[in-house]
């Protein structure tokens, strides 16, 4: 295989800390795979993590990545996901013993943390030079949400993979998919799974990035009455219409109030049934608490400026991607309006383009 190569984060990319270069893959463990990645989606958690000097998750130097699409090229001992060359997309890791795996939801694994965001020795994979026997530690760090896809090959948890064999048709089909592993399912299942959103709920959206429109999409996948969209980006109200919401409201900075005011104009005064915060933002979180109905759900998805870490809510991830697949060929979850492909290396341009709103979703092909 031709040398792989990686986005090696050895410091925040605001400070140019981010850097494609080749790098060496040690051995597979058991119950590893070595992936050959096609196409990685860029999550605003990439940019949170590698975004610090220091702090909870944050290791350097690491590769990041948690969106990934690719092919399994090889097996490691007791893998039983996938086969060599099948199609596989990837998303978080879970321990599958605690209470909430067992019970079906990993999202909520009591180790979420620990085995997604901190890195320990087992989780070094790559590294910069020398030979794995007799070397010394491996240099980089990986294995983010188990499976560091940032790389155009990578070694992954197989608890972190999703066999989607016979489900698409293509390297192109898988790498429009890519997002699933996160920000799609996350919004998606915000809705249908945690709120249990039904036809005749009020559904409110507040902050419309790559999250916040799939909890539109979502949302009218559901067939809820009513789905109203709330951002300051005017372009993403329109896109937010073109998706799926019946109303939108737009984020007044001087007077965030005004907000909740609109939405309860939209539903008589009642307020929303279903309120989903995406923005972390202190003020509108309150906001979103403020808009909800008596008796209503709020989901809370954004991450707070404390950087405090908010387990996905989402159910069974392995049921509930191949479902998301079947939305997308049915025309029912229009990622191709969201989505944005870059070559890898021109990642600078897409989060350039993702924080000015310019691509939603962006995604980088390896």
């Amino acid at each position: 295989m031709p040398p792989p190569r990686a986005l090696v984060s050895h410091g925040p990319y605001k400070t140019k800390g981010w850097k494609l270069e080749n790098v060496s893959l040690r051995p597979l463990r058991e119950n590893e795979l070595l992936v050959e990645v096609i196409a990685s989606g860029i999550c605003q958690t990439d940019l949170h993590f590698a975004g610090l000097q220091s702090g909870h998750g944050v290791h350097y130097p690491r590769v990041m990545g948690h969106e990934g699409a690719g092919y399994v090229r090889q097996l490691g001992p007791n893998v039983t996901t996938a086969q060599v060359d099948d199609p596989i997309l990837m998303s978080f890791s879970a321990c599958q013993t605690c209470e909430c795996c067992r019970r079906g939801h990993p999202a909520h694994c009591h180790s979420f943390d620990r085995i997604n965001f901190e890195a320990t020795g087992e989780n070094r994979v790559f590294w910069e030079k020398g030979e794995w026997e007799g070397s010394a530690e491996p240099e980089i760090f990986g294995q983010f949400f188990g499976q560091s896809s940032f790389a155009s090959w990578t070694i992954v948890r197989e608890d972190a993979v999703v066999n989607v064999s016979g489900l698409v048709e293509g390297r192109e089909d898988l790498q429009l998919l890519a997002p699933l592993g996160c920000g799609i399912q996350t919004g998606v299942g915000a809705v249908i799974n945690a709120a249990g959103a039904q036809a005749e709920d009020t559904v409110a959206v507040l902050g419309l990035g790559g999250v916040g429109l799939s909890a539109v999409m979502g949302a009218r996948i559901a067939g809820c009455k009513t789905i109203v969209g709330i951002a300051r980006n005017e372009a993403r109200l329109q896109l937010a219409l073109a998706l799926g919401a019946t109303h939108v409201v737009k984020i007044d900075s001087a007077d965030l109030s005004a907000v909740t005011e609109g939405v309860r104009a939209v539903t008589n005064g009642v307020g929303a049934d279903v309120t989903l915060e995406t923005t972390g933002v202190p003020e509108l979180v309150a906001e979103g608490i403020r808009m909800t109905a008596n008796k209503g759900r709020v989901v809370q998805l954004g991450t707070a400026p404390e950087m405090a870490v908010l387990n996905l809510p989402i159910h069974e991830l392995w049921e509930f991607v191949p479902r998301m697949i079947e939305w997308v060929k049915e025309g029912l979850l229009p990622l191709q309006k969201i989505v944005g492909f870059y070559p890898a290396e021109e990642f600078e341009v897409a989060i350039a383009d993702m924080k000015s709103g310019r691509t939603i979703k962006p995604v980088l092909l390896w």
